[in-house]
């Protein structure tokens, strides 16, 4: 039994500005990789530039990563960076830039080859330093090594086969007080389905479920904020970021498994964001597990059973059982991928996909 997380995590108040020279240990010029706009409006590019101002290191930014980022955005990023021969990446915001930051930092050190060394799963993985700065509570990327990508000539999302683990991670739960209730409802289903996909999972361990045990505890105390009982704290801010870095811990050690897989073509295809395309398949997946792993989750996250806990997603999200030509569709995409199967640890086929997909 093993476990291996090498990210050097801080979680506190002001932790960009408080840790400004722990950034600028990894060189002089930083490309700094985001979205459009969150990252402006939180306070975190005003951080993370006002830390590298202090420690005299310049930085150039790109600010155009989307929504589930393409391997032609991963390559523009990195003609930039490469131009200016930034020596680190940081990435800010969710799950999108800093899986992008990570593609990028592994591209602008192989100057030599292009987007195909992305998902060459043969080839030796050579990345400079990431810093990440997570500003929504569901993708646990900055402790992760994974990436994934859209690739438009598959029509889906793509997990790169290259783990690329952040050097660093600052995570501020101030950055979630800009983000709108959707966000944080879709983010937190995220990290939920990580947490489920870990313990449920073939390569789960004793050391992945304590992340698992602590991160599903810390998840059900924002219940109440999910469905819209009451107004977040500053305490269930810091619950919904510290539940994303423990997901995170997770599945950094087990990988994800079937409603990840699932979701990647609704996601692609439909336009449902992330974490409500993975919240889909969460009851159904939960449902076919074996009762002592039903038990421990739904205990821990406090449900009476899988009908209640699927009963509180319908209700947060508005969602309902998805037309059957869409559940077809994503049920023969993961039908035949081995990869993920065999991560789930009860039997497979294609009636029990059907009974996922349609919460039976």
């Amino acid at each position: 039994m093993f476990y291996k997380m090498p990210v050097l995590v801080y979680e506190e108040e002001n932790c960009v500005l408080n840790h400004s020279r722990d950034i600028a240990k990894y060189g002089k010029k930083a490309l700094i990789v985001s979205g459009k706009n969150s990252a402006k409006i939180n306070g975190s590019y005003d951080d993370v530039t006002n830390a590298l101002e202090n420690e005299n290191v310049d930085y150039v930014l790109f600010d155009q990563v989307e929504e589930n980022p393409s391997v032609e955005t991963v390559m523009s990023a990195t003609e930039i960076g490469k131009n200016e021969k930034v020596d680190f990446v940081i990435g800010i915001g969710g799950g999108s830039p800093l899986d992008a930051s990570k593609a990028i930092a592994m591209m602008i050190a192989n100057p030599e080859k292009d987007s195909s060394y992305i998902f060459d799963a043969n080839a030796e993985t050579k990345s400079i330093p990431v810093v990440a700065i997570p500003t929504t509570c569901g993708t646990g990327s900055e402790v992760t090594g994974v990436a994934v990508l859209t690739v438009h000539e598959k029509a889906t999302k793509v997990s790169m086969p290259h783990r690329v683990f952040p050097e660093l991670a600052l995570i501020d739960k101030k950055y979630l007080k800009t983000a709108s209730k959707k966000i944080i409802i879709s983010t937190s289903i995220d990290a939920l389905g990580h947490l489920v996909e870990s313990y449920i999972n073939t390569t789960a361990t004793d050391f992945s479920r304590v992340f698992v045990d602590q991160g599903l505890k810390i998840w059900a105390k924002c219940k109440d904020v999910l469905a819209g009982e009451k107004e977040p704290t500053d305490e269930d801010y810091r619950n919904l970021m510290l539940s994303s870095m423990y997901g995170g811990m997770a599945i950094a050690h087990t990988g994800t498994t079937l409603p990840h897989s699932l979701s990647y073509s609704i996601t692609y295809e439909k336009g449902l964001v992330h974490g409500l395309a993975i919240g889909y398949f969460i009851p159904g997946y939960i449902r076919e597990a074996c009762y002592e792993d039903q038990k421990f989750i739904l205990d821990r996250i406090g449900f009476a059973n899988i009908d209640e806990f699927t009963l509180f997603y319908k209700n947060i999200t508005n969602l309902d059982v998805l037309p059957d030509d869409v559940i077809e569709k994503v049920v023969n995409n993961v039908s035949n991928n081995a990869a993920k199967l065999k991560l789930c640890p009860y039997y497979v086929d294609k009636e029990v996909l059907m009974r996922i997909a349609t919460w039976n």
